[in-house]
């Protein structure tokens, strides 16, 4: 296996890696990522803008583990509050407009309180 990290996506806030690869396969695990920048701050806004960080935190795993956006096969969105679904849905399509598979449930609590956090299986690099 190996691991990725970036420094242009939120810092892990476990003990876990940002995503995982297996060299003999074509598959990216990317864990899942909350509304933080870089630094690890966490982002405030809207719930389209919460799901935008979430999404730029994959784009920037993705492309450093040599991958990208669309050749994410399958995410996982979990959502604080099923009441943001439709406001998740419309910044998640501008992300993903080849609508790879996905689940989406709620939960009754996030890392960090957070309203929203994606996680994506992706195809690598291979």
């Amino acid at each position: 296996m190996q691991k990725h990290f970036t420094k242009e996506a939120c810092p892990v806030a476990g003990p876990y890696s940002q995503a995982i690869s297996i060299p003999s396969g074509p598959l990216l695990f990317v864990s899942g990522q909350i509304p933080a920048d870089a630094s690890g701050t966490l982002v405030t806004g809207s719930i389209g803008e919460l799901t935008a960080a979430c999404c730029k935190n994959i784009e920037a795993i993705l492309k450093e583990a040599g991958s990208a956006l669309d050749k994410v096969v399958k995410t996982n969105v979990f959502l604080a509050d099923m009441s943001s679904f439709a406001e998740m849905n419309e910044t998640y399509a501008k992300y993903f407009p080849h609508a790879p598979a996905r689940s989406c449930v709620a939960v009754k609590q996030l890392p960090k309180g957070v309203q929203v956090e994606i996680e994506c299986i992706a195809l690598g690099a291979k």
